[in-house]
């Protein structure tokens, strides 16, 4: 298939080089700079190149905030039978636009990223599928992601954006809450050097990206399920309530199994 991406960011670049592995694949990208070494694919410094080579599909990899104005800018160059896909990790406004192009479309979610995930080995990661995406490029995605070993999953626009406010906003701010608490220095601890590490590979990710993942409208809920939770422990500890602890930490210990 001639695969066109534009954005050739992480992800961009890693869809580039995978994809053309088994396809005729293409990138363009004006939002991002660097000298490109893999002769597997074309690169395109010109948005009019994207007309002569017709793609077939067209994934598009920018950040979420130029994620809409990137597709308004290229849709003009691809023919009406292309399949034009996304991987937003907040769906946003994309449902409201996918609904006035006539374009088929797959919005998806790769679950995994070089900063956390193991780009070698990503076996049991996982990618979710909006469920109003075409059955022909879902079908695509599913078969080039399958030489990977990865979980499928599917949800509404809504549903996923509110499943990313629990699986990722939550964890996100947990994080945040701790690096903002530590001070430089050699710690004792497995425990904290644990949580430590995790939050250095979360303060690795691209600014964007977090905020990306924290401006979701779904957020506001868990960082007040947060601070409620705090203020509940807060309150046992003040106390030194060992029995409303007790029964604290058994509840705790149901939610996660």
């Amino acid at each position: 298939m001639k695969v066109m991406i534009i954005g050739a960011g992480k992800m961009g670049s890693w869809f580039a080089r995978e994809l053309a592995r088994t396809n005729d694949v293409a990138v363009y990208d004006k939002w991002y700079t660097k000298k490109w070494e893999i002769k597997s694919f074309k690169v395109f410094d010109e948005i009019s190149n994207i007309k002569t080579f017709k793609p077939e599909l067209l994934l598009n990899a920018v950040s979420l905030k130029d994620t809409v104005p990137a597709f308004k800018e290229v849709i003009s160059f691809v023919e009406k039978g292309c399949i034009i896909a996304d991987i937003a990790s907040i769906k946003g406004e994309l449902k409201n636009f996918y609904k006035t192009c006539a374009f088929d479309f797959v919005s998806m979610h790769p679950m995994f990223g070089p900063t956390f995930a193991n780009m070698g080995s990503l076996k049991n990661e996982n990618v979710i599928f909006i469920k109003d995406s075409c059955k022909d490029g879902v079908m695509f995605f599913k078969n080039f992601f399958s030489r990977y070993g990865l979980k499928f999953f599917e949800y509404t626009f809504e549903e996923h954006d509110e499943m990313m406010a629990y699986s990722l906003t939550l964890p996100f701010l947990c994080s945040m809450a701790f690096a903002g608490s530590v001070k430089k220095g050699v710690v004792p601890g497995t425990t904290f050097g644990r949580h430590l590490e995790i939050a250095r590979k979360l303060l690795k990710e691209d600014d964007n990206l977090l905020g990306e993942i924290l401006f979701n409208e779904h957020s506001m809920s868990k960082l007040n399920l947060i601070t409620g939770r705090l203020e509940y422990l807060k309150h046992i500890i003040m106390a030194k309530d060992q029995e409303e602890l007790s029964s604290f930490l058994k509840r705790l210990r149901e939610n996660i199994g």
